[in-house]
């Protein structure tokens, strides 16, 4: 558990220092009130704002370093192939997949939080639940195509 005391009273441990969020966890945070001011800033019909938002996650994506990108581009044919009634949207600066505006799944790349893995991720929206326990997120190395018909059914599950 971090040590919360101030940095005063911990001379000499700076391993075991608490200084609250890292930087990635900052800029992810401004990330989604932008995404947020600029959601309602916008104009036009449901499926205009829908365009807009998924041009919005085409861009992030093409902004990836190539591992992720690469990545991020088969998570986001697989799940518009499987889950075609789901909306593309930013999600904390994450492409995300949405419910009538509840996030259902996102990725994650391995770069935005410094990570050696991406990640598949699944809201508690997403209707996986397989008795007590189930798992809600995946580590991302590369997609073989049995990875992606597991993705594809994955996203099916999730929409229940």
């Amino acid at each position: 558990m971090p040590n919360r005391k101030s940095s005063t009273e911990n001379a000499g441990t700076t391993a075991e220092q608490y200084n609250g969020f890292t930087a990635e966890e900052r800029a992810a945070m401004k990330e989604h009130a932008q995404e947020q001011k600029k959601a309602a800033a916008r104009r036009g019909t449901r499926a205009e704002k829908e365009a807009a938002a998924e041009r919005d996650v085409l861009a992030k994506i093409a902004e990836m370093p190539e591992s992720d990108r690469v990545l991020a581009e088969r998570i986001h044919d697989i799940v518009k192939t499987a889950a075609p009634s789901l909306t593309p949207r930013l999600w904390y600066g994450m492409p995300a997949y949405a419910r009538d505006g509840k996030v259902l799944c996102f990725f994650q790349g391995a770069q935005k939080f410094k990570s050696r893995y991406s990640t598949l991720g699944f809201s508690d929206e997403a209707e996986l639940d397989d008795g007590a326990m189930w798992p809600t997120a995946y580590a991302l190395k590369e997609l073989t195509a049995a990875d992606e018909e597991r993705i594809s059914a994955l996203v099916k599950k999730a929409m229940g």
